[in-house]
Formats: C-alpha cells, sequence, structure tokens
C-alpha cells in the first residue's frame, strides 16, 4: 500500500499524524498500547468498522476512538478505494494527560457508553483541524510549548462539545474501553466478507483462541456457521425478486459471485437463479 506519513512526536510518541494514501483497502488500526485517538478526514471518505458498530467519516465527520482494534475500509462495499484518502489523528496517553493536566485517570469512575463515536466536526474543530495540518506541513514551527498548547486545547475543545462533566471524567472514560460481548460481534458483523482471522482481530482473541471461543458460544466452526448463515440470508432476499444475484452475493458478505454459487448449491440444491425461479 502506497502512502504519505507525516507525524509529530512529544517525548518519543506520535500525537499529531497525517495519512495521505492514493487508493487502500481494508486495513487494521491495531491497538498497540492504552491510547485513544481523534480522526478527522481532510479528503476522501472512509468506513470504520469496530467490533459493534460501523461508521463512515468524511470531512464534515471525525471520531473519537477508545483502545481497541477497528478497521479503516473503503465505502458503498468497494473491495479498494481508487479516490485516496487523506487524515490527521490526534493521540493521547494516560502518562500524557498526568504529564500535561497534573491529573490522574484512574481517579475517576465516569464512563461514557460508546467505544467509537462519529462527531460532527464544527468551526472550532475545524479551526483546529487546519492548525495541526499546518504543524505537520512545517515541523520547523514545532517545539514542545506548542506541542503542549494544542494538546491542551484539543482536550477542551472535545470536552466542551461531548458536553462532559469535567477534563478528568472525559479523559479517564476515553481509557475505559466498553466490554463488548462475543456474540454481539458476530451478529454486528455477520453479513461482512471480513475473513475469520479479522473477526478475531476484532474480539481481540487470537484466531485460534477464536475459533474455540466461537465453537464454545456457537456449537460450530466459524467457517460453517457463517457461511450457512449468509446463504440463508441470501435465499430470504432471493425470494424478495429485487436485486440481481451479484448484488445479493456481495450484500450477504461473499467476495465473488462463483464463491457465492457454488456455496449457495451446496446447501439448496440448486443455483440461486434456479432458485429465484421456484
Amino acid at each position: 500500500m502506497n502512502f504519505e506519513e507525516k507525524i509529530i512526536k512529544y517525548k518519543d510518541r506520535i500525537v499529531f499524524i497525517k495519512l495521505s494514501m492514493p487508493f487502500f483497502n481494508r486495513t487494521l488500526k491495531r491497538y498497540i498500547e492504552n491510547e485513544a485517538c481523534f480522526m478527522f478526514v481532510n479528503k476522501g471518505e472512509v468506513s470504520v468498522r469496530t467490533p459493534d458498530d460501523y461508521l463512515i467519516l468524511n470531512h464534515d465527520t471525525g471520531m473519537i476512538a477508545k483502545c481497541l482494534n477497528y478497521f479503516f475500509e473503503p465505502t458503498n462495499n468497494q473491495k479498494i478505494c481508487t479516490k485516496g484518502i487523506e487524515s490527521v489523528g490526534v493521540f493521547l496517553y494516560p502518562s500524557l494527560v498526568k504529564d500535561l493536566f497534573d491529573l490522574d485517570v484512574s481517579a475517576s469512575s465516569y464512563k461514557i457508553n460508546y467505544n467509537v463515536k462519529q462527531v460532527q466536526v464544527d468551526l472550532m474543530l475545524n479551526n483546529f483541524r487546519q492548525s495541526i495540518d499546518i504543524l505537520l506541513e512545517n515541523p520547523e514551527l514545532v517545539d514542545d510549548n506548542i506541542i503542549e498548547t494544542k494538546l491542551k486545547e484539543f482536550v477542551q475543545l472535545l470536552v466542551k462539545s461531548q458536553n462532559a462533566p469535567s477534563q478528568l471524567d472525559f479523559l479517564a472514560a476515553l481509557f475505559k474501553p466498553n466490554e463488548i460481548e462475543f456474540k454481539t460481534v458476530i451478529k454486528q458483523n455477520l453479513y461482512t466478507n471480513l475473513s475469520v482471522k479479522e473477526l478475531a482481530l476484532l474480539t481481540h482473541l487470537s484466531e485460534s483462541s477464536f475459533k474455540r471461543k466461537f465453537k464454545e458460544v456457537f456449537n460450530d466452526s466459524p467457517k460453517k456457521y457463517l457461511t450457512q448463515k449468509k446463504i440463508e440470508r441470501a435465499a430470504e432476499l432471493l425470494k424478495l425478486r429485487t436485486n440481481r444475484v451479484s448484488e445479493i452475493a456481495y450484500d450477504v458478505g461473499f467476495d465473488s459471485v462463483s464463491t457465492f454459487n457454488r456455496n449457495f448449491a451446496v446447501y439448496y440444491g440448486k443455483s440461486p437463479s434456479d432458485y429465484r425461479t421456484i
């Protein structure tokens, strides 16, 4: 994947980043350490697939994300985006919060009921985005004092826009991911073309642990269970006679029409087209 990356670090940690990609396919944003982030989209459009949600972001919408794995994907069910995207990210860490605000995030029990949230980019947030863009494009302007000032400004803007009780409460909540039930993750992503490995990443499990957990919960292997559910859903859609077979194949999460046709014939003993005519 071709991309251009510009970063600004503070105490050896990335706090601001700008990514420009002329094209992209599904890309994992892996949780590496105790971090929270905010994402702006300067150009283009991108979807974000989380364990229990699916968001579409553009120039007018940003995203707050807690500490978890999620995927960036092309929009409109495309396998690859050829129009490109440019994004700006802001990262926060508990140790950074303590240094900048003299706040101990473990001292607050405040919680927010999301792991990822779409946020409207208002005039103040847009002005902030533009100021960070200038710094990323002109690193010679950057020093620790400017970084500290911009991070403090950013936190203030978020606290105000999210109507949080206080800085401490809002920042503490960002580092407390909400637990998501295993079944919820599977149900939310049932009709996608996510691989078993990708589903495992959304549950923060290794592939082998994911398969064991799946067997315990659904009494079946992931591949067999997911394929059956997709085929059953496809059969329902075929009876509606509104979409073409190829559209239904992609809508229920198959990568190709030929794979869909082959699996459908295994379960129903006939092709999707023949099934539709019954």
